[in-house]
């Protein structure tokens, strides 16, 4: 049962966090107006964090990594969906996320969906570069007026 969540969650989670993230994203630039820069570092921070939530299968692989690569039968064994071979161990690393399964027939799988690494690279680099730009854009604004008042004085 969990290894069906594993295997079909992560992007229907991610669809629906999205779906429902972008309400109160729509809230915010129709009332507060925030520049595109703003915008765009908003929206490359939730792809970023959706991006590792679903490479991480929302925190399951760092929680109970055997239930992301395996069913466990009556007797407490991990075996794969046909039951033909036993899980050996997980390797989980947080950063980019990545969950191997290593299978006692000496085959490995990776239990991360492909998209996640793109997503999250895209998203951070979206959201670094945008927020850069706010703050240059920032520094610009508030230095030419610190050069407006003082030569007012």
């Amino acid at each position: 049962m969990v290894l069906l969540l594993t295997i079909f969650g992560p992007l229907p989670i991610t669809v629906l966090l999205f779906a429902v993230g972008s309400f109160p994203y729509s809230l915010w630039v129709t009332r507060r107006k925030p520049s595109r820069s703003a915008r765009w570092a908003v929206i490359g921070t939730a792809a970023t964090i959706a991006a590792y939530g679903a490479g991480t299968v929302y925190g399951l692989a760092f929680t109970n990594p055997f239930d992301v690569c395996a069913d466990r039968t009556g007797d407490g064994v991990y075996m794969d969906a046909g039951r033909d071979y036993r899980l050996t161990s997980v390797s989980v690393d947080s950063f980019p996320p990545s969950i191997n399964c290593h299978w006692a027939s000496g085959h490995s799988t990776d239990m991360v969906w492909f998209w996640v690494a793109p997503l999250l690279y895209a998203g951070l680099a979206c959201a670094v570069v945008c927020s850069a730009l706010l703050l240059i854009n920032r520094d610009d604004k508030h230095g030419k007026a610190r050069r407006g008042n003082e030569i007012d004085a």
